[in-house]
This record gives structure tokens, sequence and C-alpha cells, in this order.
């Protein structure tokens, strides 16, 4: 086979097109700092690293979660901490009312002092946290409780419906509902597959664990002895009432503990995503991105390469015109 020199010429464009295309992938990669620009690329590659920049993306929102209910349980244990102290100075005052040498108007004075406290009660179960009740349950964006005054002057505890009255379970369905709502417990995903129930809701808090017995008809209770002549209904407030509240004390400590121990939970899950990160952060380096030694040498390479092709094909390819004239 002949070879001329319109072949010569091709065969060198040829290759000095490959050289060229592989500089620009070289400045490509080096400008970019990663391996793969498209898909054609490395087709394997760029689903691996999309996979892991979902996954990273997944991860960072489940911290987010994670960040939102530890605010959401701090608020509560603060909540609760306060309702501890209403509940442990209520035991003081029940105490203070059993002292015999006391008289009426010294039990009037008790007896405001509990209503007052009735009252900061449902202010503290109606803390209200980034626009949402926090014991609220599902029916976070109205308060669960409301205090309204009986015949006697006393402050009653009582769940609230969302207009802000005294919410009636048996008035209809949608009474219902809403004290349903008022229990429910919220969730959160914190990992794939992973969700937690994290909120405490009112009746956590006023239904006594393992009995029927509520906090606001005990208190309901309570203002009304300490309204009574009777010996009897005096004695209850030492007694049955005491007691009582001190198992209204020792559930509000157990929710307490379980809140505390939510918040671990969450800690621990929230070390453990960024952990995740960490590692997936790392797995998507090595795959995405380049080693700037190699590339940098593969590139001086390319180069010397290039101006030697130049060089060779000026000396293999040097007839002219006038090396066919003569």
């Amino acid at each position: 086979m002949r070879v001329t020199n319109k072949m010569l010429s091709n065969n060198f464009l040829r290759d000095m097109r490959t050289n060229l295309n592989n500089i620009q992938t070289l400045q490509s990669q080096l400008s970019s700092g990663k391996e793969i620009r498209k898909p054609s690329d490395n087709p394997f590659k760029v689903a691996r690293s999309m996979q892991l920049h979902s996954d990273i993306a997944e991860n960072k929102q489940y911290n987010e979660n994670i960040k939102d209910t530890l605010n959401n349980l701090d608020s509560t244990d603060t909540a609760l901490g306060q309702a501890t102290n209403v509940f442990q100075r209520m035991r003081e005052l029940l105490i203070s009312a059993g002292n015999a040498a006391y008289g009426s108007d010294e039990r009037k004075a008790i007896k405001d002092e509990f209503n007052q406290k009735v009252q900061e009660l449902s202010q503290v179960l109606n803390t209200n946290f980034d626009g949402s009740y926090i014991f609220g349950g599902t029916k976070a964006s109205s308060k669960p409780l409301t205090t309204y005054t009986d015949a006697n002057g006393n402050s009653i505890l009582a769940y609230s419906d969302k207009e802000g009255n005294v919410l009636d379970p048996s008035k209809d369905a949608d009474s219902a509902n809403q004290m349903n709502m008022i229990g429910q417990k919220i969730k959160v995903e914190i990992s794939q597959g992973v969700t937690m129930e994290y909120n405490v809701t009112a009746t956590d808090v006023l239904n006594f664990k393992g009995t029927d017995n509520n906090v606001s008809d005990l208190l309901k209770h309570i203002v009304e002895n300490l309204d009574s002549d009777d010996k009897a209904n005096k004695d209850k407030l030492t007694g049955d009432n005491l007691t009582d509240i001190t198992t209204v004390m020792s559930n509000l400590l157990k929710v307490r503990a379980e809140v505390g121990a939510k918040q671990n939970r969450m800690e621990a899950a929230q070390s453990k995503n960024e952990d995740e990160n960490f590692n997936m952060t790392d797995i998507l380096s090595k795959t995405e991105d380049i080693d700037i030694t190699q590339k940098m040498m593969e590139y001086s390479t390319m180069q010397t390469v290039y101006t030697a092709s130049l060089q060779t094909s000026a000396k293999v390819i040097q007839p002219t015109l006038m090396d066919y004239l003569r």
C-alpha cells in the first residue's frame, strides 16, 4: 500500500486531536477538582456519587429533625420542672392547711394562693415553643388547657377547645376528636426507617398513672375542702388530697425522667448521623475528587507528548510544492 502525504497528515491530525482532547479532559478535571463532569465519563461512579449525595442530604435533614426535637424536649423539661415546683408548693399549702391553729382567715389565704397556683399550672402546661403548644399533642395550634372561675370564686383547671372554651368531650364528635388530639403522640424520623415518639401531652401530666383520677378533679376537690367547715373534709386535705398530690408529683418525675431518656437517645442518634455523614462525605470525596498531584503529573506528561508530536510532525511532513517541482 502506497503511503501518501495526505495519509500522514490525516494520521497526524487524528493523533493531535486525541492529545488535545486528553489535555482538555485533564484541564477540566484540574479546574473543577472533580474526576467526572458528566455521566458518560464514568456511569458507575456517577450513579454511586448521586446515591451518596442523596444519602448525605437525607442525613442532614434527619439531623435538623433531631435538633428541632431536642429544642422541643428542652422546653418540655423546663416546663415540667416548673410544674413540679407548682405541685410542690401546693403540697406545702395542704400541709399548712392541716395546722389546727389556723383559723378561717389563714385558710382563706391558703385557698387564694392555691387558686393562683392552679392558674400558674395552666400557664405552664400551655407553654408554646416555635408556634406550637408542646403539651397539646396533635392539637398544637391551640392551647390544651384553660381555667375558669366557679360560683365560689375558685379557679378550676379544664381542657380547652380550639376557641379557648372549656372542652366537653361528650358534647359532640368534634369535641371528642379534639380531646383525642390532645392525648396523641407526635413522631419524628431520626434515621432511615427509625421513628420516635417524643412529645409529652397534657393528659400525661394530668392523668395519674395506673388510675382514672385527673389532676383537674383533684384540684377542684382540694379548693372545695378548703372552703368547707366540715371536719371530715378538712381531714381530707392532709389525708387523701395530700396523698394524691404526692402521687401526681411522682408521676411528673417519671414523665420528666422519660423526657431525659429521650434527650439522651436523640443526642446519640445525632452523633451517629454526624459520624455517618463524615464517612459518606469521605467516600464521596474519594469517588469524585481528583488526586491533584497525580493529575498535575499527567497534565505535564500530556503537554510533553503534545509538544513532541508537533516537533515530530515538523520533521516528518517536510515536502512542499518546491519539492515536487524539482
